[in-house]
């Protein structure tokens, strides 16, 4: 695997943080730690799940050597990560990447879509996987799925099935022509144009992984 741009070897000391938490091992790709990590590095998760399974093989002379010097001594291994962490400005973005070309992408999925809302384009994926297992006349407060789904997002039912609606104007299925106006509708339309012409059961499966997350 090609190494990441933004990737330095101290990192390793951060995944084997990371892979030593319990219960030890590698963790889910979308674990709330892994995607946390994965926000403060501004190295997307795939890759740090794939570097992480590196760390476990214990194949190469420099991994050998990390797991003699950590991977019994924890409270060294966390000195070291604080150290780390307090170096550069690590954690202060505008410091740690002063002068270094950071272009977002990933970040943005787990970030709120605008200031005035709670709502991630995570969210929007998980809404639209459910939309697509239910059929319209179930798309309402009362049914359990929804409910279900609301508590995981920390929504109301009620706000689930308000997207749900909004991805009711993105489906040509449903040929409905609507004009409606909406400040989430521009991202359902984004979501729905990456995700909704794609194998429904990549959708499926990115959902089961992003569960992880909640």
């Amino acid at each position: 695997m090609a190494t990441h741009p933004l990737w330095r070897d101290e990192y390793w000391l951060l995944l084997m943080q990371l892979y030593l938490k319990k219960p030890v091992g590698v963790k889910p790709l979308y674990s709330k730690a892994m995607v946390e990590l994965s926000l403060e590095l501004h190295i997307a998760p795939q890759v740090l799940y794939q570097q992480m399974f590196r760390l476990r093989q214990i194949d190469t002379p420099q991994m050998e050597k990390l797991w003699a010097k950590y991977g019994k001594n924890p409270r060294k291994l966390s000195r070291e990560v604080n150290l780390l962490r307090q170096m550069n400005g690590y954690g202060t973005a505008g410091e740690f990447y002063e002068g270094v070309d950071v272009n977002e992408s990933f970040e943005k999925d787990f970030r709120p879509v605008s200031d005035d809302t709670k709502v991630r384009p995570v969210d929007l994926i998980m809404i639209l996987d459910l939309y697509f297992r239910l059929t319209p006349l179930t798309m309402v407060a009362e049914t359990p799925e929804i409910q279900e789904l609301a508590k995981m997002l920390k929504m109301t039912a009620g706000e689930v099935v308000d997207i749900m609606d909004v991805f009711k104007v993105c489906d040509p299925y449903l040929g409905r022509d609507d004009i409606i106006i909406h400040p989430l509708l521009e991202h359902c339309k984004a979501v729905w144009s990456k995700y909704a012409s794609d194998n429904p059961t990549k959708l499926a499966a990115l959902a089961a992984q992003l569960k992880e997350l909640y």
